[in-house]
């Protein structure tokens, strides 16, 4: 599945941003994985059913956000890694700003807004509170946050992505299940 969301479109609110850069976790097959030994109240979201989004905060500092990919009780997921920003820039700078804290006044560059799973969450204000979140599903209800989902925009997944082993796993660090659309600048 990792392959074929590249290309797709991540919307929440006016932002959008296509999905450039993705890495592919296996659950009990992959020691790491974060359901590699079963579900947690952590992880409970990676084993439920597909098209929902697994949210979680690692290092003590970063949200990092993942599509659940597999059929209800099987754990399976991929990360989002990086995205071409497509519209509201200016809100995701902002995002941006917000969540890391930055006192600099030179803006963001915009192959820098979503360049990186922790800037991808922070500019779409993706956090805990948006894991289980149904990306098919994107119905808004007042009086909540905005909904997220991903589109597609007709453009399709490139037919030879580029390929590698994971980025910052010290447990099958060499499986090539990281794809990333080649010669793309927002690439982390």
């Amino acid at each position: 599945m990792a392959p074929r969301l590249l290309n797709k479109v991540l919307v929440r609110g006016s932002r959008a941003a296509r999905i450039v850069e993705v890495e592919a976790y296996e659950g009990a097959e992959d020691p790491s994985s974060h359901g590699y030994r079963g579900p947690t109240d952590r992880t409970r979201t990676m084993f439920g059913p597909p098209g929902h989004l697994y949210v979680y905060f690692t290092y003590g500092m970063h949200h990092c956000a993942n599509v659940v990919c597999s059929e209800d009780g099987v754990c399976s997921a991929v990360l989002l890694r990086a995205a071409a920003p497509l519209a509201g820039a200016g809100i995701m700078r902002r995002a941006r700003n917000t969540a890391s804290r930055r006192r600099s006044t030179k803006p963001f560059r915009l192959v820098d807004l979503c360049s990186g799973p922790a800037r991808l969450c922070q500019a779409f204000g993706l956090d805990r509170r948006d894991d289980g979140a149904d990306l098919a599903n994107a119905s808004t209800r007042p009086g909540h946050r905005p909904p997220i989902f991903i589109a597609d925009d007709g453009t399709p997944p490139p037919r030879n992505p580029g390929r590698s082993g994971r980025i910052g796993v010290t447990r099958a660090p060499n499986r090539l299940w990281r794809f990333y659309v080649d010669g793309e600048p927002n690439v982390s």
